[in-house]
């Protein structure tokens, strides 16, 4: 029924017809009417796996339906990420379009622009994203690639959405290595992985909220940073190296900078000497809420990044953390403890002015934004 709706011509894209002169290993082309393509072998496994879910209605709910696939061994529509997105149509407002991501490690540059919208990357168990890029690593030009110019991947568009995809920068310690470097508006990272060494994850956009559920952060120095409102739930941030965890760049006026909720801060051996935070910028803010605080972090917990005006404008504050790093008796005197969570429920510090909840609502599309 499938081939004789789309007719003589149109049901060849299903199987392997290949023009000629087009690729070199097959110069004649091929006339084949029996072998599937891969969009043709697709096409038959989402007939077969509706017919399946139809049958048997408790198997819908964990159907889920890729637009474009990623394979390193030619299983998939495209051999790299980046082709992936490029095939985006720019500006689809309507709906996600979903990427799976097959197990392998793709070394390159991955750019999501601002023009492709909505996107979804659901990675396979092993997934892994990775360059080893660094600040001061020269480009075509002989000039510092800067810590921006370092990073992995850069994600503009908004409305992006990442499940099971490790971004790593694998310079080593090398000074500034960006794994991660997020622009885009309402970003949300569920079940990934982010590894590198000082500055692995940089939440750039000034105007940009991003959630990070039941993620796995590591790195040495500031290797969480950035002007962006975050809220982190349920991740494992470790420290590979004594340092700060975070280096907030906040902006005067904004009500929140990072919240983490119900993280796990860990180390490796030998990591004794970490702050939870020094102020990048003088507004910095950061809040850690009953989070487990290893034996790596220094009583004092925070720093001023030796600037002592920076404690009159900086705001940082803790909420019933438990953990050998969490008693506040030899805190910073000018950290905050908090009675409350007036303002800081999980729900409140990403809703900016159109009632963006990932907490709730997961990727699910907002109606009727303004782009």
């Amino acid at each position: 029924d499938l081939v004789q709706g789309m007719g003589p011509e149109a049901s060849k894209k299903l199987y392997m017809w290949i023009p000629a002169n087009k690729f070199a290993s097959c110069p004649q082309g091929r006339q084949d009417n029996t072998h599937l393509s891969v969009y043709g072998a697709r096409t038959i496994t989402r007939m077969t796996v509706e017919a399946i879910a139809e049958v048997v209605p408790a198997l819908k709910p964990y159907v889920r339906y890729y637009d474009f696939v990623v394979a390193k061994d030619g299983s998939g529509d495209f051999f790299t990420l980046q082709d992936a997105i490029d095939a985006v149509p720019d500006f689809r407002k309507e709906k996600r379009t979903n990427i799976l991501v097959r197990r392998g490690v793709y070394k390159e540059k991955l750019i999501v622009p601002e023009c492709k919208l909505n996107i979804s990357l659901i990675g396979e168990d092993g997934a892994v994203l990775t360059n080893d890029d660094y600040a001061q690593k020269k480009n075509r030009f002989g000039e510092n690639m800067s810590t921006s110019g370092s990073s992995t991947c850069y994600i503009y568009g908004p409305d992006f959405y990442a499940e099971n995809i490790t971004f790593e920068n694998s310079a080593g310690r090398v000074g500034q290595a960006v794994a991660c470097f997020i622009e885009g508006d309402r970003a949300y990272f569920k079940n990934c992985r982010f590894l590198g060494n000082q500055d692995t994850l940089y939440n750039y956009g000034k105007e940009s909220r991003q959630y990070f559920e039941n993620c796995y952060i590591e790195g040495t120095v500031d290797f969480i940073f950035g002007w962006a409102t975050v809220l982190f739930k349920d991740c494992v941030i470790h420290s590979v190296g004594d340092g700060y965890v975070t280096a907030p760049a906040t902006d005067k006026g904004k009500k929140y900078g990072y919240v983490f909720m119900d993280c796990k801060l860990t180390a490796a051996d030998g990591v004794h000497k970490v702050y939870l935070s020094r102020p990048w910028r003088p507004y910095a803010k950061a809040v850690f809420i009953r989070c487990d605080l290893g034996n790596h972090i220094m009583p004092e917990g925070w720093n001023n990044w030796g600037k002592k005006d920076n404690e009159k404008t900086a705001f940082y504050a803790e909420y019933k953390n438990i953990g050998e790093g969490a008693p506040i008796e030899n805190r910073a005197k000018w950290s905050h403890q908090l009675k409350n969570l007036n303002n800081f429920g999980e729900e409140d510090i990403l809703l900016g002015n159109d009632g963006w909840n990932p907490v709730k609502n997961g990727s699910e599309l907002l109606k009727d934004l303004k782009r």
